[in-house]
């Protein structure tokens, strides 16, 4: 059942004792977005847990600083940006996947698996709709709060550099900045500063790219290999998604992550009308019109031919235009 931003406030001003779980490979949308509304819940005298199927990388510690989550039987299930169970991973989707009573999100691409469902598809993120939902729960935005919600606002619009960055999301953004967000450090953490790992890592994946349909789409692929050789890993791939969208005249850009099960995890980023989720929504997966991922159980090469034939007849009808 959809419910609005009213709807969902009044649900968590009166209830407690939640847990709020976010999605494995966690980013910057749904660790702040998530952080932020258990500040913003505890604030308020609710008890409050934030979990994730996978670790926490170090890029969040400063959203954790002074927080201590309480030990209680939670008595409600929050997913926050998470659009289908299975994004819990195998360990949270088997314990709660079908007990989520509220999914605040904003993928248009979201299975509607929750008993409730608070989606703006239309937001650049998690995160703004947090923003509104905290306002609406009349808690304060304290200067920790506005740096969890910057983080996610920021980052899933690539510093709002993406297609999906909005009027409202730079409005939002400057009242954080107004709230005290430490915009200059959280821009630079995920956008500005690299580690020695990741450029060695950056440097592979750049050989590795392979252009296709008259170079209108353009293919990385990280291997566990790089990661033996670089000494880099999976969590340094984020900022790799988008590198070969960057190469002038490509249309859609793929990075193929090889998964520890030898499965491809995929990131597709496009420009102008070539829909990301459309493609993704063929091969499994969902997300934004500029920006989606699936995973792909097949070899590299298997998993490359069943991209180009999802993708080429997107790039053809381009070329009737």
């Amino acid at each position: 059942m959809r419910i609005s931003l009213k709807e969902t406030a009044d649900y968590l001003l009166n209830n407690d004792k939640y847990l709020l779980l976010c999605h494995i490979s966690p980013d910057g949308d749904t660790v702040g977005s998530a952080l932020a509304l258990a500040r913003a819940l505890m604030a308020k005298g609710k008890s409050v847990q934030v979990k994730c199927g996978d670790k926490f990388t170090k890029d969040f510690d400063f959203m954790f600083e002074g927080l201590e989550f309480p030990e209680f039987e939670p008595e409600h299930i929050v997913a926050v940006d998470v659009a289908d169970p299975k994004l819990l991973g195998d360990k949270y989707m088997g314990l709660y996947g079908d007990k989520v009573e509220l999914c605040i999100d904003h993928h248009a691409s979201n299975v509607l698996y929750s008993d409730m469902v608070c989606i703006e598809p239309d937001s650049a993120s998690a995160a703004e709709i947090v923003y509104l939902i905290i306002r609406m729960i009349d808690a304060e935005i304290t200067p920790i709060i506005a740096s969890c919600l910057f983080t996610g606002v920021s980052t899933d619009t690539g510093c709002f550099r993406f297609s999906n960055t909005t009027v409202r999301t730079f409005q939002i953004a400057a009242r954080l900045a107004e709230l005290g967000a430490d915009t200059y450090n959280i821009i630079q953490t995920f956008f500005e500063t690299k580690t020695k790992t990741y450029a060695a890592l950056e440097r592979l994946a750049l050989d590795s790219m392979r252009f296709y349909f008259s170079d209108k789409c353009a293919i990385i692929c990280i291997t566990q290999d790089m990661y033996a050789k670089t000494g880099s890993n999976e969590t340094e791939t984020t900022m790799l998604a988008n590198l070969p969208r960057m190469v002038e005249g490509v249309l859609v850009g793929i990075m193929m992550r090889e998964l520890k099960d030898g499965s491809f995890k995929v990131s597709v980023r496009t420009h102008g009308d070539i829909d990301a989720s459309a493609i993704c929504k063929r091969l499994g997966g969902g997300g934004h019109m500029g920006a989606a991922a699936c995973t792909i159980n097949a070899t590299k090469q298997q998993a490359i031919n069943l991209l180009l034939k999802e993708i080429r007849p997107e790039i053809d009808a381009i070329k009737l235009d």
